[in-house]
């Protein structure tokens, strides 16, 4: 047995250590003495992998390359030396944050580098820079990979690359276990919603490493924690150095499941190609309108709106519920309404409650819309022919717009529903609506491929019984107005997320009765705007009204988040291959 696996069993149950730190700038002696005392208390306490953050070992806010020259080293080098005695002393794994040099290129990286007992085991180049990296150091060349090691399957990511689905998505596919995230996260509460997300969407642990502190005038959030695969919070420091520490299963992780669904088995990776394209690298105004084909709406300010109730069996009372819905909504001046899945046919028996699209049911949802004078988006048991769908209709004042049926089938909806094969998105007068139904939305993959075809708003119709949020007891952790520090019950919201990493409006209208726990809600384009844009579903109503703009102001190039798409905009198609294989 080699010797770094004694006493271990190979991908056995470990602890495992997130060190949260204050480097000081420029002070590389300092920084590293202090690290190593953090990564051998670590150790002493029984972590056998010990993630540190971003940038650790000098300090993160530099001018350009000439200010961070004397302080990038190649990889293996000194600091990775030291640690990797410490790693075969203490028969550890250890994870540092560093600016590398390349000797071959004498290019400089934003680096995390994973040492074991016999050093390094491999490195991670930050691949998708923050606004500060290319100040001084070029974007990664190392893609994403997963390292094998007796602990289990290790991926490494680096603060901004989290923002991408992407990033995450392919440490999964790699089969990672756990995801190092080493960051210098700021401008919101922690633990990150993001973070939070990619453990539960991937089905893996997240070991979340970040700094905390005050540097050239930009506030860090600290939260360093551990999240496990069902979104859990396992364990987390607030302000101050400090180690939280956790148990990693791998075998947990290895089942790659997301509230009991196989996710990872369930995906369509033939509906993913337009993952390798980048439709926001021109001005969206020119490319969407180029050849006079699928140009965007103009856009304007507008009002949407979510309903939520429990459908029934019967058809008619699921109507009468959805014309009061609909009432209240034109009342507010919203000009679409998104109600839950399956709300006009029933959650129950749906295959035998299923209706055709040129059926009676569907035409009195018209005639509310009519009478309402508004857009509806509903969910409903489809049957054509002899197939069924778990389908979502948008109708409008003059009648059936179109249709979309599910493409990513929960193991119930399998016993008795087709998969569609092809994705729906509509131009309103205000706004380009893309459709997702339920569990659709669990797949980041999806939401991200009507983002890049243009979508302002993208609708769910949901019926998910819960464990999509979770709630903050606030932060010691100073930050400047106007971002948020106190208690917040609901924190992370998975579909706010949805939304931010899309620049979309995520329009979520979920099932509310025993079951299912409701929280829908209008969520913005812009995650880290506060206020937040958006309204949810809350106390006694079951009807929340926002209002959106989709215009484009102050010239022909978008100056919204919404319009210009900054998180598609950034994404490295070069780096997805595996996504759409």
């Amino acid at each position: 047995m080699p010797r770094f696996l004694k006493g271990h069993a190979m991908n056995a149950p470990f602890k495992a250590a997130a060190v949260q730190f204050e480097p000081a700038m420029g002070d590389k002696t300092r920084n590293l003495d202090a690290l190593a005392k953090l990564v051998e208390q670590a150790a002493e306490d029984g972590a056998a992998l010990i993630v540190t953050p971003e940038m650790g070992t000098t300090g993160y806010c530099w001018y350009d390359r000439k200010e961070v020259a004397s302080f990038v080293e190649p990889i293996p080098g000194p600091t990775t030396e030291r640690f990797a005695a410490i790693a075969k002393r203490r028969n550890v794994f250890v994870v540092i944050g560093m600016p590398e040099v390349d000797p071959a290129t004498d290019l400089y990286y934003n680096s995390a580098v994973l040492i074991g007992p016999d050093g390094v085991v491999g490195t991670h180049r930050k691949t998708h820079p923050y606004i500060s990296e290319p100040k001084w150091a070029a974007s990664g060349d190392l893609g994403h990979q997963v390292f094998e090691t007796p602990l289990g399957r290790i991926a490494l990511l680096i603060c901004m690359d989290i923002h991408f689905i992407e990033t995450a998505r392919l440490a999964a596919l790699g089969g990672a276990d756990v995801i190092c995230h080493i960051s210098n996260w700021l401008a919101e509460r922690t633990p990150a919603p993001y973070w939070i997300n990619r453990a539960f969407e991937n089905g893996c642990y997240l070991i979340e490493s970040n700094r905390w502190g005050l540097e050239r005038g930009v506030q860090f959030s600290g939260g360093s924690c551990i999240i496990g695969p069902e979104a859990e919070i396992l364990a987390v420091i607030d302000g101050g150095d400090g180690i939280a520490t956790a148990t990693i299963d791998p075998a947990l992780a290895r089942q790659g499941t997301m509230r009991g669904e196989a996710v990872l088995r369930q995906r369509r990776p033939e509906l993913y190609k337009e993952l390798m394209s980048n439709t926001f690298a021109w001005n969206p105004s020119d490319f969407f309108s180029l050849y006079g084909h699928q140009t965007l709406p103009k856009g304007r300010q507008a009002k949407i709106a979510v309903g939520e109730f429990s459908p029934s069996a019967d058809v008619a009372e699921n109507l009468a519920t959805i014309a009061d819905l609909a009432k209240a909504a034109a009342d507010e001046g919203a000009e679409l309404l998104v109600l839950p899945e399956r709300a006009l046919t029933g959650l129950a028996d749906p295959a035998g409650s299923a209706v055709a699209l040129d059926g009676p049911a569907v035409a009195g949802l018209t005639d509310i819309a009519r009478q309402a004078g508004l857009f509806l988006v509903a969910g409903l048991a489809e049957r054509d022919s002899e197939l069924v769908y778990n389908s979502a209709i948008l109708v409008g004042p003059d009648g059936l717009v179109g249709s979309y049926r599910q493409t990513h089938l929960s193991e119930a909806d399998r016993a008795w529903a087709s998969a569609g094969d092809d994705w729906a998105v509509f131009d309103l007068p205000f706004a380009r609506l893309g459709l997702l139904v339920g569990h659709d939305a669990d797949f980041p993959e999806a939401g991200r491929v009507l983002a890049i075809r243009g979508c302002d708003v993208i609708a769910c119709p949901a019926a998910v019984k819960g464990g999509f949020h979770l709630g903050h007891e606030g932060t010691a952790v100073a930050q400047p107005a106007p971002i948020p520090t106190g208690a917040d019950p609901l924190h992370w919201h998975q579909f706010r997320v949805r939304g931010g990493e899309n620049n979309c409006h995520f329009a979520f209208a979920n099932v509310r009765d025993e079951a299912h726990c409701g929280l829908s809600g209008i969520f913005g384009p812009d995650t880290f705007l506060f206020p937040r844009q958006e309204a949810v579903v809350t106390g006694n109503r079951n009807l929340a009204v926002a209002e959106i703009d989709t215009g484009s102001h102050g010239g022909t190039y978008p100056t919204t988040a919404l319009r210009r798409k900054d998180l598609v905009l950034m994404r490295l198609p070069q780096h997805y291959v595996p996504l759409v294989v």
